[in-house]
């Protein structure tokens, strides 16, 4: 069993947890992932690796609360504890030689994208990071990345804070004032990163995303995270999760996503129903 050592609610859809496994915290880096289960009868989740403390050998984990397991996940506390909690899994982000770097990141997706940035941060790079939310009640993480960044811009799509529009606005809008970055890293929805990818094509920017499929086992024998990349067929868990966007097939990857949003509507009214029968 694997104890929650902190619980914070970052919003009221998004949770951070801080999970005490020291064999992980030894040896997690950015852009890894674990996979755990809540209890025995539980199903296996993936979830990105938001930070270490290996003194504490505590691993931090940010979740939205969107189906069945997450919502059980969320009902737990501090000094519970979890059944399963394997890593780290996945290729670590690579980050060498990076001087300027222009990280994007939507929604949830900035808890992976936070801890790349920092990494790129602590090696000397100079870091821009855009981060974009539907409005004010959903950020997350806005004084980690400015911490860690150069430039930090903020956009919301119905303006109630930064700037009013989409991160790719905001991106275009420093690559055409003249910043040349080596690379540009998004992290976030699938529909968000393909067109990232699009505007940043155009100017033949490098660009490299994190990729989040269906995953079962996460040691690439189910098959279930399979992308199509350059056209050849690779494996989220094993061959990512972070790819060169420029080559990920966006569309398969977001019609394959979708095949079990009925199930877990049903799982999640189900577990909904069973929250309120317990008070």
């Amino acid at each position: 069993m694997f104890r929650i050592l902190t619980k914070k609610e970052l919003n009221p859809t998004v949770t951070q947890m801080e999970i005490e496994a020291p064999a992980v915290a030894a040896k997690a880096q950015a852009g890894q992932f674990i996979i755990l289960r809540v209890d025995a009868e539980g199903e296996r989740i993936p979830l990105t690796v938001a930070g270490c403390d290996k003194q504490r050998g505590a691993v931090k984990i940010i979740f939205q609360i969107v189906g069945g397991t997450t919502r059980r996940l969320n009902a737990l506390d501090a000094g519970d504890s979890i059944e399963d909690f394997v890593g780290p899994l996945g290729r670590p982000t690579e980050t060498e030689g990076l001087k300027k770097v222009a990280v994007v990141g939507g929604g949830v997706g900035c808890a992976i994208a936070l801890p790349v940035a920092e990494k790129l941060f602590g090696q000397g790079c100079e870091v821009h990071s855009i981060v974009g939310f539907r409005n004010r009640d959903l950020v997350i993480l806005e004084d980690e990345f400015r911490a860690v960044s150069k430039k930090y811009v903020l956009m919301s799509d119905d303006g109630s804070v930064g700037e009013k529009g989409l991160v790719t606005d905001a991106l275009k809008k420093l690559i055409e004032s003249g910043e040349q970055y080596d690379e540009v890293i998004a992290i976030g929805p699938v529909i968000m990163m393909k067109f990232v990818c699009l505007l940043t094509k155009n100017y033949g920017i490098k660009t490299v995303v994190s990729m989040n499929p269906i995953m079962i086992d996460g040691t690439g024998m189910c098959g279930g995270c399979r992308l199509t990349v350059g056209g050849v067929t690779k494996f989220a868990c094993v061959d990512g999760p972070d790819f060169d966007g420029h080559q990920v097939d966006f569309d398969e990857a977001m019609a394959r996503g979708s095949m079990y949003r009925d199930f877990e509507e049903g799982e999640r009214e189900k577990t909904c129903n069973l929250f309120k029968a317990a008070k």
